[in-house]
Formats: structure tokens, C-alpha cells, sequence
């Protein structure tokens, strides 16, 4: 493991980058005390496989059967909120030179 401070990770950065693409560890640190690692970002895996789950997914037979306490609620319930009580907003006093700010 490499331990380098701040002012020569700025000096030396592309060769700390690849001492890390090459497998060394290095930690960045600041009077003595380690503040960071520098690793290499990991290689992308490709793309999705689509279908991962088909086959271990299953529903309930009755599962699109309708649900009448839902159905109560949904087409019976409340349709709209209680109205709310509107308060005025106060007019604020004119100012004595005349001029609205």
C-alpha cells in the first residue's frame, strides 16, 4: 500500500493512477492522517439480461378477482376532501410617500 499526502497526489497523479490500474493500493492522506483511497472503477458487466425471473413468478388464481371492500371504497367513498375554510389575506396599509413597494 502506498501512502502519499495531498500536494504530491497533485504532482504525481497520473502515475498514482496507474500504480492503482495496476493493482497497488494507494491511500491519500493529509498530515499523516489517511483521508482517501484511490480504486479503479469496476469494468461494466454488459447489459441487463432480460427475463431473470420469468418462470418463478407467480399470481394467485384469484388474484384479479374484484375486491369489494375496495371497490366500496373507491366508487362510494368520499370524493372529495372536506373543503377547506379560505382565510383573506390582510391588504397591507399604503406606505406615506404614496409609492406600492
Amino acid at each position: 500500500m502506498k501512502i502519499v499526502n495531498i500536494h504530491a497526489a497533485k504532482t504525481q497523479l497520473s502515475r498514482l493512477i496507474a500504480d492503482v490500474l495496476a493493482g497497488e493500493e494507494v491511500v491519500i492522506s493529509k498530515a499523516g492522517t489517511p483521508l482517501v483511497r484511490l480504486v479503479p472503477i469496476a469494468a461494466a458487466a454488459g447489459p441487463r439480461q432480460l427475463g431473470v425471473l420469468a418462470g418463478s413468478v407467480t399470481e394467485s388464481p384469484d388474484c384479479w378477482d374484484a375486491d369489494p371492500q375496495m371497490e366500496t371504497l373507491f366508487y362510494y367513498g368520499d370524493v372529495e376532501p372536506a373543503a377547506a375554510a379560505r382565510v383573506a389575506e390582510p391588504v397591507p396599509a399604503p406606505q406615506a410617500d404614496g409609492f406600492d413597494s
